[in-house]
């Protein structure tokens, strides 16, 4: 099958998009790539979202700040499809399926007191009927209301990737994103996956807070800050970072209010600190030493994230570009494999990713 997927990221910065073609089991090839960066009224209307469904309580009514991110997260990805898809010459009749996931604006685990819940807004059939192509979306629904974590979802591709670049295993996988998740494809093939901590979100947030931009560009602002260790240990003390995996993370769970007392750059050198030392313990619980880190996602751009990440490992941490994989594009890469696996019935979460009681399957699929 060819399958254009699309991403966009708690980062609000894009949607990205990625043709994969595949049977769900292996990749066979892999096709153009590309992102649209979003409107800033589109950005808008998801930041309200947001601020919205993280004031919800159990059995409220859905806000309608919803509806209107949907329509408006949907319309992104139907220009973002059109420009792509004229500019890499692909008719409707060229792709099989679209994936897509939509605008994450929560994402709250299951604990022993609440069912879990997450949340992500597009109007997929708008998609649908928009490119001409059945849409495969919806994918974390099913995982949640099994009991599981609906994250991370990118594992059972990460396998994929592994496979396809020949590496030998066990290798592991971070991916840093709004928060960091790990993979780990054993030496036997298992798969564990688990969101590990904080990566991007918490810096993005301090910036924006402090009305500096929407980032910490090429890490400057850590690499001139110095961490506080009474911050950083407070952190580190959560309960979160002593549980095992299968676990999951909204880029909200941990508040940015311990460090706002401090200089901009010492609040940044302190959060990338965080964000470092949660993946390097997240790989410690592993079951297996990693022959390798590959390190994807958008902080991989970040130096001194990546700096703080290998100086504390025993094994090679490399960016996914050192591997030869398309760092920008792996997400979307994904929901494409993940859309195919829906299509065709084959799991796509785990019990040693999710947690789920047995594997998985999920996704829903709306025709044009």
């Amino acid at each position: 099958m060819r399958i254009l997927g699309f991403m966009t990221g708690t980062s609000l910065d894009a949607v990205d998009m990625a043709v994969l073609e595949t049977d769900g089991e292996v990749i066979e090839r892999l096709g153009p790539t590309g992102e649209k960066p979003l409107e800033p009224a589109t950005r808008a209307l998801i930041e309200t979202a947001t601020a919205d469904a993280l004031a919800l309580t159990p059995g409220a009514p859905e806000p309608d700040s919803f509806a209107a991110a949907a329509a408006a997260v949907a319309d992104e990805h139907i220009v973002a499809a059109d420009d792509f898809m004229r500019r890499h010459r692909l008719l409707p009749e060229d792709l099989d399926l679209v994936g897509l996931q939509g605008q994450t604006v929560l994402h709250a685990p299951p604990t022993p007191d609440r069912s879990g819940r997450s949340v992500q807004l597009i109007d997929a059939p708008a998609v649908a009927r928009a490119l001409g192509v059945a849409v495969a979306y919806d994918f974390r629904a099913d995982d949640v209301a099994a009991g599981g974590q609906g994250a991370p979802l990118a594992p059972i591709y990460h396998a994929a990737l592994v496979r396809y670049s020949t590496l030998s295993t066990p290798t592991a996988v971070l991916n840093l994103g709004g928060v960091a998740n790990l993979t780990l494809v054993g030496s036997d093939g298992r798969l564990e996956a688990f969101d590990c901590g904080p990566a991007n979100g918490m810096l993005d947030q301090l910036v924006q807070a402090r009305g500096t931009g929407r980032y910490d560009a090429d890490g400057a602002l850590a690499a001139a800050g110095k961490v506080d260790a009474a911050v950083l240990e407070a952190y580190l003390g959560e309960r979160y970072f002593q549980a095992r995996g299968p676990k999951s993370l909204d880029r909200f769970d941990f508040p940015i209010e311990p460090v706002l007392h401090l200089s901009l750059e010492d609040a940044a050198a302190t959060l990338t600190a965080f964000a470092a030392e949660a993946a390097v313990r997240g790989l410690k619980m592993l079951s297996e030493l990693p022959l390798r880190l590959v390190i994807t996602g958008g902080g991989r751009h970040n130096p001194t994230l990546m700096k703080a990440i290998r100086a504390s490992l025993p094994f090679p941490a490399m960016s996914a570009e050192e591997v030869h994989w398309r760092g920008d594009a792996i997400e979307a890469e994904a929901f494409a494999f993940l859309a195919a696996r829906c299509l065709i019935g084959l799991p796509i979460s785990f019990p040693t990713t999710t947690g789920a009681p047995e594997p998985m399957t999920g996704g829903r699929i709306v025709q044009p």
